[in-house]
């Protein structure tokens, strides 16, 4: 791929490493818990997340101590959560063990970064020049798409599914981050 910073996938690495390790140690605590929540519910957790974000940078104060950071990775885990809820069997159990839970989050991972590397292809690596506003107003374009597509029982005539725009999502919370980790 001739259209890709050499730095990008040490930096697209590093950064869903982080985001992995972050879900690993969560499903230690928690179990596979998130195994209940239906799409709806993702998409909310996500809203909810990219919706706090829209509002620090409106209001440009926050009075919970919690890095903008931190809520791009919950962005990035929760959409990854809802693509390996996408494609897991009907009737696959709640309970995946801590092995399971990681190998789907690395399958669901590997999906997503070689849609990245497609994509940046063909864009030219144009994210970097994208301000952290614009994924989180992407990442909330997204999600009421998503809603849209639930709303018609997932049926879509023209448009990607709700698993494309998911792994949209994943990869505009990845480069936010990589843009925050540089300064930006």
């Amino acid at each position: 791929m001739t259209s890709i910073n050499t730095n990008t996938i040490t930096q697209y690495d590093r950064v869903i490493d982080a985001c992995k390790d972050l879900y690993t140690r969560k499903a230690a605590d928690y179990g596979t818990s998130w195994r209940v929540l239906r799409p709806i519910s993702i998409v909310d957790q996500i809203y909810i997340k990219a919706w706090r974000i829209r509002q620090i940078q409106e209001n440009k104060t926050q009075l919970v101590d919690d890095p903008i950071e931190n809520e791009f990775v919950g962005i990035v885990n929760y959409s990854i959560i809802a693509l390996i809820q996408h494609f897991l069997p009907a009737g696959t159990s709640i309970d995946l063990s801590a092995e399971q839970a990681k190998a789907y989050y690395e399958a669901q991972a590997s999906s997503v970064k070689e849609l990245m590397l497609r994509k940046n292809h063909d864009y030219g690596e144009a994210w970097r020049e994208l301000s952290q506003e614009s994924f989180v107003d992407l990442i909330l374009v997204k999600l009421l798409r998503i809603r849209q597509i639930i709303a018609n029982d997932g049926s879509v005539s023209v448009s990607e599914g709700a698993d494309a725009n998911f792994a949209d999502i994943v990869n505009y919370g990845i480069f936010a981050l990589i843009r925050i980790g540089e300064g930006a």
